[in-house]
């Protein structure tokens, strides 16, 4: 039986990656205008205020809530003092809509509003955030999630994690600091290379590069949900009841493991996009990317930890899970160092919506360069923020192999559309289909994606300080309006 509702789930799942990957959608449902605005808000970190930003709608910081098919018809205000723009994380709209400034639209002014209306084509766990400059790593963010019905196919709770990195210091001062030569980069910076002008047809992907780095960011705690270890998020749980979790990763420079302790699940979509299902007890989930996990809880019922476990750190996050008058048992903040991420999930990864069988017309090589003394990032051995990287035709089906020739991981965001992992390395592989993957030190990484949504496009390291110092650019569509 649990195999068949499994099966169900993912299919149902992938029905709704279809249309976006087809690009062939029937007529969107009429939405409600929903109010969302950008606001200032404070946490308590650690027995200490931070004030931090968050995106509210009605007064609560919870994200929003779609079906698959309705209008994206939000009215998005801005109460901050500092010009701010969100992107739609996992949403493909029309590129004016986007959230991109100086590639879809201008940043919103103070006090300034601006309505978005698009179809919602993609169902999933999805989330929104600031693409203004570092206000990201302030938790300017919150979930968005596209529903494919609007009652539940199965019996089963649901909860929404959202994870954070959490620093008391201004981001600014921070990468100000790791571009003057010092912070936390500083001592590693001298042992990388600049290989953007080598040969890299023929070049095997290895496991690892010497002398890599894990992190470039100390950070004061990781958040659950906007909480610490300290006093984490309870979630009561039936015995014996399912439960699934869609877990977001929002970090600014952490990439992440799952880890459900005593507890084993499978892992049935990511970034929004239904996978053949994956059991496990831990799972990778590098900055910006999304599982959607799912799981029984034991029938003698208990207290069950969720940890969140940031690679190449000690500290850790998490929730707890509780069925009734069970006893809930602290929880240390520091554990062993976790590891680092690496593709051996990814390879295993098997798309359950495909892409339709054409064949590539346009194959891109691109080079993921930087990390010298002064924090210059890049792309294909140039910093910027907005250039073209390639152009490409309406209809086109195009594969990008990325090669990291750096000495950190870099997640890699394509804006307005979704990619099939095809190749690791030298290995072709039925991957998954993402908008977020992880390209370590050292590693090749292909992905194709039909060229269905013209427009100019965002291409970068959704690491904040990597994007930030340069390691974004963009596609064209060479026969855009």
């Amino acid at each position: 039986m649990e195999n068949r509702m499994l099966t169900r789930r993912a299919i149902l799942a992938g029905l709704g990656a279809m249309p976006a990957m087809l690009g062939s959608v029937g007529r969107a449902r009429a939405g409600t205008r929903r109010n969302l605005s950008i606001e200032s808000r404070t946490l308590d970190v650690q027995g200490r205020a931070a004030k931090v930003y968050g995106l509210s709608v009605n007064g609560e910081f919870k994200g929003l809530d779609l079906l698959l098919g309705e209008q994206f018809n939000v009215r998005l205000t801005n109460n901050l003092n500092v010009e701010s723009l969100i992107h739609w994380h996992g949403l493909t709209p029309p590129v004016q809509f986007d959230g991109v400034p100086m590639l879809s639209q201008a940043p919103l002014r103070p006090g300034a509003a601006f309505d978005y209306d698009f179809p919602v084509l993609q169902s999933g766990t999805h989330w929104m955030h600031s693409h203004v400059g570092l206000q990201e790593q302030q938790l300017l963010a919150a979930p968005l999630i596209v529903r494919e019905t609007g009652t539940p196919v199965f019996d089963e709770q649901e909860h929404v994690v959202m994870l954070h990195d959490f620093t008391f210091r201004d981001p600014a001062e921070i990468l100000a600091e790791l571009q003057g030569g010092g912070g936390a980069h500083a001592a590693h910076a001298g042992h990388g290379a600049d290989h953007s002008k080598m040969d890299h047809a023929a070049q095997p992907a290895a496991p690892a590069m010497s002398g890599a780095m894990l992190n470039d960011v100390v950070y004061d705690a990781y958040l659950a949900n906007d909480r610490t270890l300290d006093d984490p998020e309870t979630l009561q749980v039936e015995k014996g009841g399912w439960l699934k979790l869609r877990i977001i990763n929002g970090a600014g420079a952490s990439n992440m493991w799952v880890d459900l302790g005593a507890l084993t699940g499978s892992l049935v979509a990511v970034d929004g996009h239904a996978i053949h299902p994956i059991p496990g007890s831990r799972f990778p989930l590098a900055i910006a990317q999304r599982a959607d996990i799912r799981l029984q809880i034991p029938r003698e019922g208990g207290a069950f930890p969720i940890l969140f476990r940031p690679e190449g750190v000690s500290a850790r996050t998490g929730i707890v899970l509780t069925t009734p008058d069970a006893a809930v048992q602290r929880i240390a903040a520091t554990a062993d160092v976790a590891p680092a991420l690496d593709l051996s999930f990814e390879r295993s990864f098997r798309a359950v919506a495909q892409l339709p069988d054409e064949p590539v017309t346009r194959t891109e090589m691109l080079m993921l360069t930087g990390g010298d003394a002064g924090y210059n990032w890049g792309l294909n051995g140039k910093s910027s923020m907005h250039d073209v990287l390639f152009t490409v035709r309406m209809g086109e089906r195009v594969e990008v192999m990325m090669h990291n020739m750096t000495s950190m991981s870099h997640p890699m965001h394509l804006h307005g559309h979704y990619f099939k992992v095809v190749a690791i390395g030298s290995e072709r592989i039925d991957g998954a289909v993402r908008d977020t993957v992880l390209v370590p030190p050292g590693e090749t990484v292909t992905i194709a994606f039909d060229a269905n949504n013209p427009g100019n496009w965002a291409f970068h390291c959704h690491h904040v300080y990597h994007m930030n110092a340069g390691m974004m650019g963009a596609i064209a569509y060479r026969d855009a309006a």
